[in-house]
């Protein structure tokens, strides 16, 4: 379970504990076991029955009923608390641990049949710092004595979780891995290569880099066609296919309730964050399109402030990159969209305001459109999303689209 404790309880014992804890030193707590672990020490598996429980599975359906159009949103909450799971068999209890960053999710099939889901994951990443990668992968669960076949692998991600100590906060070191076997050593490398690739990654960011000639000569040239639209001497007129990027913001706000703490009781769970981005993501890219969405990948995310219970959650989305996906020829046009979620977080007398994480999501179109920048802001925002696309395609074998293309290719002959 992800929270132990009745919220009524551990308010109870916060208030005691903050009464006795005046004039008296910090508590020392136990300190967390640096032995070298095996990756196999953090495995942990589970099966979601949606195929023998059906009030289960009314948590995952959406309202079309088909398993295709799974709640994204429910499973993500499910990774994150999986994530958690793993993380505290590697480090044990005596440390306070945390999601710092989502590294990637990625869908590698599309589901086809209600079936039970299989949920596996582990430490693959620990040098000895306070962060870990954790791998994990949705499948349809496999017959009894049988592996999980490479096409009913559903989806692949990555979580970045932080150990923090339990009184000052401060990051503490874990254990690190102790390596054995090829595969193994695979999985590692792996995770070497992420963790390069998320610091290569910050040092593109255009706050380090500005556009480069390429990128500048595509801002002046969709710069130049949006000029050309706006004047009355010159023939050209904006396509009924292009939106402006300003024209796509959706917004939510919400209060942070106890039910969606996590397991530390005062802070809201990674997990429901995810779920209310993702689908306010959903909601956007439906409303910009006019086009039910299919979901590809979430970009690395980084989780930058705690967001704590009785809180205000404000959430921003807009298109921020599109690009034509599919064959040459084709009648049907696919276009992915890509949509920025910012959220932001304040107390309630609106004191105080901080960023709690921006979140890149990737959806799949059935339509020929694109979004248009007009500011220097919104500029900037294309640019940063287009090379997350580029970034993409080198991390990503193959069209990032692909599997979800003839997913929708399919639906639209049956």
């Amino acid at each position: 379970m992800r929270v132990k404790t009745p919220w009524i309880d551990a308010l109870t014992k916060a208030r005691e504990d903050a009464a006795d804890s005046k004039g008296k030193a910090p508590m020392e707590h136990p300190k967390p076991d640096l032995t070298p672990r095996r990756m196999s020490d953090s495995y942990y598996c589970a099966v979601l029955p949606l195929a023998q429980d059906k009030w289960l599975l009314d948590s995952y359906l959406n309202a079309t009923g088909h398993i295709r159009q799974v709640q994204l949103g429910a499973l993500f909450m499910d990774l994150d608390a999986f994530a958690g799971v793993i993380a505290y068999r590697h480090t044990g209890d005596a440390v306070t641990t945390v999601t710092a960053a989502v590294d990637r999710i990625t869908i590698e099939n599309q589901l086809t049949e209600i079936c039970d889901l299989e949920i596996s994951g582990q430490v693959t990443y620990a040098t000895g710092r306070s962060s870990m990668e954790i791998s994990l992968q949705v499948a349809k669960a496999p017959a009894e004595g049988e592996q999980v076949k490479p096409e009913d692998v559903l989806i692949t991600c990555a979580f970045t979780m932080v150990s923090l100590d339990p009184v000052t906060r401060k990051p503490v070191p874990v254990a690190p891995l102790k390596i054995e076997t090829e595969e193994e050593q695979r999985l590692f490398k792996k995770g070497e290569a992420n963790y390069k690739a998320k610091k290569s990654l910050r040092q593109r960011s255009l706050l380090e880099q500005a556009p480069n000639d390429e990128e500048s000569n595509l801002i002046h040239s969709m710069w130049m066609k949006e000029a050309s639209w706006s004047n009355p001497n010159v023939p050209d007129k904006r396509p009924s296919n292009v939106a402006f990027m300003n024209d796509t913001v959706l917004k939510s706000a919400m209060i942070m309730q106890p039910k969606d703490r996590n397991r530390h009781n005062f802070m809201i769970f990674g997990g429901f964050l995810l779920k209310q981005s993702f689908e306010l993501a959903f909601c956007c890219a439906a409303s910009f399109a006019h086009a039910r969405p299919t979901f590809i990948a979430l970009d690395p995310s980084t989780f930058e402030n705690p967001v704590p219970v009785g809180s205000v959650l404000y959430l921003r989305a807009s298109v921020s990159y599109t690009e034509p996906e599919g064959k040459d020829g084709d009648e049907t046009k696919f276009t992915k969209v890509q949509v920025r979620v910012d959220t932001k977080v304040r107390d309630v007398e609106h004191g105080t305001r901080k960023s709690t994480g921006m979140f890149n999501y990737t959806f799949l179109v059935e339509k020929d459109i694109q979004v248009m920048p007009k500011t220097y802001d919104e500029f900037m925002i294309w640019i940063d999303a287009r090379r997350r696309a580029e970034n993409a395609k080198g991390i990503l074998p193959g069209s990032l689209g692909q599997h979800a293309l003839k997913a929708m290719e399919k639906g639209l002959t049956e």
